[in-house]
């Protein structure tokens, strides 16, 4: 069944709801989330989407999150998120910067976080292909690597984080 997506409007207040098949098809403003994990050492878990996504299907992520269902509360999508895709429950979670992106696939807010992970990732095999975790100058390099291809959301809006723990 289509999950129900929470749609906001300019403002970033919730208008409505949408199919997601009908917020991707139609690129409608929805919220979403978004947690870079690190471990203690300071490097920051990379994973590779499944070939199957539906938007940036293969694409190389350094963030755990999805869209925001209707009705319910963004932090609880993050903690949701984080746990479906990677397998972190407990995590202390730090609140960043939210922010948006738009482009011609994809047009949300986001609600960012961090966290130190120490313990062990659990992959969703319908949405992560692959994960490793990498120095921060290892991600940087990557980010810079046309050949590379990186989710440009992640990139816009925790790029810039990264390449300040360089």
């Amino acid at each position: 069944m289509d999950e129900l997506v929470a749609l906001l409007d300019s403002e970033g207040r919730v208008c409505g709801s949408a199919p997601r098949s009908v917020m991707r098809r139609d690129n409608l403003r929805h919220a979403a989330t978004g947690v870079l994990v690190r471990n203690s050492s300071g490097d920051i878990y990379v994973h590779q989407r499944t070939a199957t996504k539906d938007v940036y299907p293969s694409y190389y992520d350094f963030a755990a999150g999805g869209v925001v269902a209707a009705g319910e509360d963004p932090y609880d999508a993050v903690v949701r998120e984080l746990a479906e895709e990677l397998g972190i429950v407990g995590a202390d979670l730090v609140k960043l910067p939210e922010g948006d992106y738009a482009d011609d696939n994809t047009s949300y807010h986001a609600y960012l976080y961090t966290c130190v992970w120490n313990g062990p990732i659990e992959h969703q095999p319908e949405e992560v292909a692959w994960g490793a975790w990498m120095s921060p100058a290892e991600l940087a390099a990557k980010l810079d690597d046309p050949s590379w291809p990186v989710m440009p959301d992640t990139a816009a809006l925790l790029g810039p984080l990264v390449r300040s723990f360089v």
